[in-house]
């Protein structure tokens, strides 16, 4: 009897897959790979990119590495969920964003890439890549929404000083607010431990205020923040200790751990979520895949999250 590998064979919206983890095809989750658009919730892609990194280079192996841990979590529903995101939601993998023409330094093909998600009526669920790779996502996003209000989990603010010539990671969200992608003012950073004195009018929650508080309390700052507006979340991976995310190009001690983001996370049902992306996993740097297992659980919390904030919370089975 031929085995069923929902990876290939499987149809969204069919809730977690309990095929063999170690085996099969990788794709998040066991979201069937799939280009068709057509009656999808969410579209997971990867960008597997990284020319835009100031130390170690290696995050254009993220996605590959997010999939891959994923499998040994996609056997239940996330706890303490009460709805699995597979099953409220009609997920696929819909694959890796490849440059066109085999042009590595172009990036105007991940703006293409996810403006075709998003123009469909499908959320995207970028995996990176560096963290450079959210800029045009955000401006495929603005495209629909206008100003997009952003919530950033990060080491590092990523808005150094920057012209049109020489964005990279660490700039782009400086580049995002002048051109009016994001909008500072209703914008949020959590788990800034470097220094950077211009905000740019982005509210700014330090790793040390995160220590000092609640889950909670960061997710009402949050949600105050953001209010009713348009919000994209993005998930620097190094916003997380080295301890809980050695795999990464800028490690900076002294950050958040993996049960901490997933409390604040699990608070802040209530925003209006229109993308998401979780970045900067550099595999080459990790040890029994600790950081893509959080980068992984941190990514189907986003699509819990989702769930519930399109009112899909069915519980599973």
């Amino acid at each position: 009897m031929d085995s069923w590998d929902s990876g290939f064979r499987g149809a969204p919206g069919k809730g977690m897959s309990h095929t063999l983890s170690f085996g099969g095809a990788a794709s998040f989750f066991r979201a069937p790979y799939q280009h068709e658009l057509k009656g999808v919730d969410v579209a997971v892609t990867g960008v597997p990119l990284d020319i835009a990194t100031t130390n170690r280079p290696g995050a254009r192996l993220g996605p590959r590495a997010i999939r891959n841990a994923s499998l040994s979590l996609a056997w239940e529903r996330p706890w303490p969920w009460r709805m699995d995101p597979m099953a409220a939601l009609r997920v696929i993998d819909y694959g890796d964003c490849e440059p066109v023409d085999g042009d590595l330094l172009s990036v105007s093909h991940i703006e293409t890439h996810i403006a075709k998600i998003i123009n469909s009526g499908v959320a995207a669920l970028m995996l990176g890549g560096d963290h450079f790779v959210t800029l045009p996502s955000l401006k495929a996003h603005a495209a629909v929404h206008g100003p997009i209000s952003l919530i950033h989990f990060d080491a590092h603010t990523d808005t150094w000083p920057s012209s049109c010539n020489d964005v990279n990671h660490g700039t782009m969200f400086h580049y995002a607010a002048l051109k009016g992608i994001v909008n500072p003012a209703s914008s949020i950073q959590i788990g800034i431990r470097t220094i950077n004195e211009d905000t740019l009018g982005f509210h700014i929650v330090s790793a040390a205020d995160v220590y000092q508080s609640s889950g909670r309390e960061i997710a009402r700052q949050i949600r105050e923040r953001v209010g009713n507006s348009p919000v994209y979340f993005t998930f620097d991976i190094d916003c997380l200790d080295p301890a809980f995310a050695p795999g990464t190009g800028t490690p900076v001690p002294g950050g958040l751990s993996t049960f901490q983001v997933l409390s604040i996370i699990r608070e802040l049902s209530g925003i209006q979520l229109v993308g998401m992306d979780v970045v900067e996993v550099a595999p080459a740097y990790d040890h029994a895949e600790i950081t893509a297992l959080a980068a992984a659980q941190i990514a189907i919390e986003l699509l819990c999250l989702f769930a519930e904030s399109r009112g899909e919370k069915r519980n599973p089975r």
